[in-house]
C-alpha cells in the first residue's frame, strides 16, 4: 500500500451487551409481577413491598463498583 492508497475502513465493533444484576432481577420481577391473572389490591402491595425488601438486600449485598 501506498501513501495515495486511502485506509480502508474498520469493521464496525460488535457491542457487548452488559447488564446489571440488579437490572436482570428487575425484569424477572416485573415479568412475574405483570402476568396475565388479575390481582387483588392487597397482593399487588404485598408484592411491591417484598420486591422493595429483595431489592435493598440485593443492593446492600452487591460490590459497589
Amino acid at each position: 500500500m501506498t501513501s495515495a492508497e486511502p485506509v480502508p475502513p474498520a469493521p464496525p465493533r460488535a457491542r457487548e451487551v452488559k447488564a446489571s444484576v440488579l437490572a436482570a432481577f428487575q425484569l424477572v420481577e416485573d415479568a412475574r409481577y405483570l402476568g396475565t391473572g388479575r390481582r387483588s389490591k392487597q397482593d399487588r402491595r404485598r408484592a411491591v413491598a417484598e420486591r422493595t425488601v429483595a431489592y435493598r438486600k440485593l443492593a446492600r449485598d452487591l460490590p459497589a463498583s
